[in-house]
């Protein structure tokens, strides 16, 4: 039986199939950035997948507004950057509405409000006047509000040297530090920090008032107007919804 025929008949067939399954490859219209390890409300779980509050009320949101999104974990102190750039369309994770970042970004309306607490090992006496005397040596997650807080009131003002100040990728990291004794007390929002530290031998002794009283909003570049109005539409939405209780309950957030 002669092969020369067919073989490039499956060849075609071959190369139709091919098309045909490029066509079927769901488009994303919106590329969500989320810090990797900010439980509960952004983290990368053990199978790599996004999960958190914030990842599910942007499900939500996608699946009410019948648009589809794709998570993109992106480290914290270049996710501004990566938001101007294009390379995501909003930072959706527990984002404080900031003067600075304001100058950078648009911010939806505010979804959540935190403080940010302070950590210490159980058998510390240090207390929070030795916080704000800039007495201590304190981890901090590189570009959060902590570090700022840190640097502005307590380095900028002469209170502590700067090498006193220990910056990390992520508070795990740092978290991990104070345990071994290689700072002081760990700063951080008081949700998270308390997800973190919960089963270690680290105890919270208090937190400090931040200028901007720690509000939450979703980042959004300055020009994407139509995006930020969708946005804002959508979370009003969502915290109506009976959803909203139940994402609270879910995530243990008050």
């Amino acid at each position: 039986m002669k092969m020369h025929g067919i073989l490039p008949l499956l060849a075609c067939i071959i190369a139709v199939l091919a098309v045909a399954g490029a066509g079927c490859t769901e488009t994303v219209d919106y590329v969500v950035g989320i810090d990797g390890e900010y439980m509960p409300f952004s983290y990368i779980d053990k199978d790599g997948k996004a999960q958190g509050f914030d990842v599910d009320s942007m499900r939500w949101i996608a699946e009410k507004k019948g648009v589809t999104v794709e998570f993109k974990a992106v480290d914290w102190d270049s996710i501004i950057p990566a938001l101007q750039a294009g390379k995501i369309d909003m930072v959706y994770a527990g984002m404080s509405i900031t003067p600075l970042r304001q100058e950078q970004v648009n911010f939806s309306n505010p979804y959540w409000t935190v403080v940010q607490d302070v950590a210490v090992r159980e058998d510390s006496d240090i207390t929070m006047d030795d916080i704000r005397a800039g007495k201590v040596v304190l981890g901090a997650q590189r570009g959060c509000t902590g570090a700022l807080w840190i640097e502005e009131a307590l380095v900028d003002t002469g209170l502590m040297p700067a090498e006193n100040l220990k910056l990390y990728k992520d508070t795990p990291l740092a978290v991990e530090d104070l345990k071994a004794g290689r700072v002081d007390a760990v700063m951080y929002d008081d949700v998270s920090l308390n997800d973190i530290i919960k089963g270690l031998p680290v105890k919270i002794i208090g937190s400090v008032e931040t200028q901007e009283q720690e509000s939450f909003g979703i980042a959004i570049r300055k020009e994407d107007t139509a995006l930020l109005e969708f946005m804002n539409e959508a979370l009003a939405e969502l915290k109506v919804d009976p959803y909203w209780e139940e994402l609270k309950e879910k995530h243990n957030l008050k």
